[in-house]
Formats: C-alpha cells, sequence, structure tokens
C-alpha cells in the first residue's frame, strides 16, 4: 500500500509540467571557467538541461552527476548546462568539475539570470537549488524540477531519462499538417 501511495504522489511529477514550464527559455549568455561564453540559442535543436546550483550543496552534486550520466548516454541530443549563483568562485567552480568529473560547462551568473528562470521577485527572493529546467529543441521549458523528496529519482536517478525520451520523441514527430482550405 505505501508503495501505490509513493507512486502515485509521485505521478505528477512525472507526466504534469513544473510550475515555471510552458514558457519560452529566457535567453542569457554566461561565460564558463575559460571565458568562453555560452548561450541556450547555440543548442538549437537539442534538448536543453539546465541546472542552477551551488558547488557547496550536496543535493546539487548527486544531480550534477546523474546529469553527467544523461549527457553520456544520450550524446548529441541532449546539452547539460549547469549555473553556479554566488557565493560560488571561479577556484570552487574548477575544483567542483574536477572533483565531480564533469565535462558539462558550469557557467557563472551574478543572480540575473537565477532569477529570470525562477521568478524571483523583491517580494519571492528566496530560490530553492538545485533546480533543473527541461528545454524543448524549440527553446520552449517543458518541465521543471526542484529538488525534494518526490523528485529526486528523476533529479538524482534514471527518472530523468523517460522525461527526455518523451523531449526527444516530441522533436521528432512530424509538424501538424495545416487544414486545407475549404471550397465554396
Amino acid at each position: 500500500m505505501k508503495t501505490l501511495l509513493a507512486l502515485i504522489a509521485g505521478v505528477p511529477f512525472l507526466f504534469g509540467a513544473g510550475e515555471l514550464s510552458n514558457r519560452r527559455a529566457p535567453g542569457f549568455s554566461l561565460p564558463d571557467a575559460n571565458a568562453r561564453q555560452h548561450d541556450p540559442q547555440d543548442y538549437r535543436g537539442q534538448v536543453v538541461l539546465i541546472e542552477f546550483m551551488k558547488t557547496t550543496c550536496p543535493n546539487c552534486k548527486a544531480v550534477s552527476i546523474n546529469l553527467e550520466r544523461v549527457k553520456q548516454k544520450y550524446g548529441g541530443k541532449v546539452t547539460v548546462i549547469s549555473v553556479v549563483t554566488p557565493p560560488d568562485m571561479l577556484k570552487d567552480v574548477v575544483e567542483y568539475a574536477r572533483v565531480n568529473k564533469l565535462t558539462s560547462p558550469l557557467l557563472f551568473d551574478c543572480g540575473q539570470v537565477t532569477a529570470s528562470y525562477l521568478k524571483a521577485t523583491p517580494q519571492k527572493p528566496t530560490v530553492h537549488l538545485p533546480h533543473l529546467f527541461l528545454v524543448d529543441a524549440e527553446g520552449m521549458i517543458r518541465n521543471d524540477f526542484s529538488h525534494g523528496e518526490q523528485t529526486k529519482k528523476i533529479m538524482e536517478g534514471p527518472g530523468i531519462d523517460a522525461e527526455i525520451d518523451k523531449l526527444l520523441a516530441a522533436s521528432k514527430a512530424p509538424a501538424p499538417k495545416a487544414a486545407a482550405p475549404k471550397k465554396k
């Protein structure tokens, strides 16, 4: 019975979009540790996973490692970008990537990109990290996940694969045909 209840409780996270989804992904251009700029537009046509994190967050580490697994599994079909927020410094980010064997770019944000994705405002200034956004090949946020007990299998395990598979299948689906004009 407990298993059934846990499964039912997790269903909205597997099939429904998060509260920050179903909108165009905010644009940005942020530098990595080598001062190379990254812009989500550069990855148009691919599924992009954008993780907002801190190097000192234990849950962020587990998510980063899982996203590295995802990157290896899906190859060029999926791009993983991690955005680090203040007070993370260059040396901390470089060490984090080295220790966790990360090959995806870790980008430096002063807070504006994080605020635009997480819809932070002066009235709602708190953001919860890690937070993961799934952006489709057209640049639309199709789902987002904040780390928690109900999203742990998605954030830290293979549950994210089903979400990615849905986005990849949708990007391969033929565009709907326009209706033929009615004859008069």
